[in-house]
């Protein structure tokens, strides 16, 4: 009878070699544009099943689960740095979500947008040098038409297509 060796392997180990091949992944328009549709993919996903009119912290929990069952690496209320001539100063800037370290998405579940959810994605992606921001709104009818805007800025541009 032949007997079976158990090896356990280290859970830590794997998010070691994976943060070792990110920091080795170039960022690339190529590649924020296919992380963009994974994300909108998870909203989407998360906006069928759940449905439309729920708070907003209801879907934030949905797409951490989402977004961990997808395998894609994000930071969640992170504090947005706001720092000037050095100092770093005190604001309650935080971020919903921060995908990948180059990512940033705003949720949101309201009736009406209001300008200043994307003047604060605007801020959070400068602030945060994140070239791509996605705003969703989980209060539609479809997330892809009418719940999802995506913005770009200046560090975009810079980057290179593939």
């Amino acid at each position: 009878m032949q007997t079976q060796e158990l090896v356990y392997l280290n859970p830590f180990f794997y998010d070691s070699m994976r943060l070792i091949l990110k920091k080795t992944t170039m960022i690339t328009q190529k590649y924020l544009d296919e992380l963009t549709y994974e994300v909108i993919g998870s909203a989407i996903e998360v906006h069928k099943i759940m449905g439309r009119g729920l708070l907003e912290s209801v879907y934030h929990q949905c797409m951490k689960e989402e977004l961990a069952q997808r395998k894609i690496n994000f930071s969640t209320e992170m504090k947005v740095p706001l720092v000037y001539k050095t100092k770093e100063l005190k604001l309650d800037f935080k971020c919903d979500l921060f995908i990948e370290n180059c990512l940033v998405v705003e949720l949101k579940s309201v009736i009406q947008a209001n300008p200043i959810f994307e003047a604060q994605l605007l801020t959070y992606m400068k602030l945060l040098k994140a070239s791509k921001g996605i705003l969703i709104n989980f209060n539609c009818f479809n997330i892809f038409k009418d719940g999802q805007k995506t913005f770009v800025n200046e560090y975009f541009k810079n980057l290179p297509e593939k």
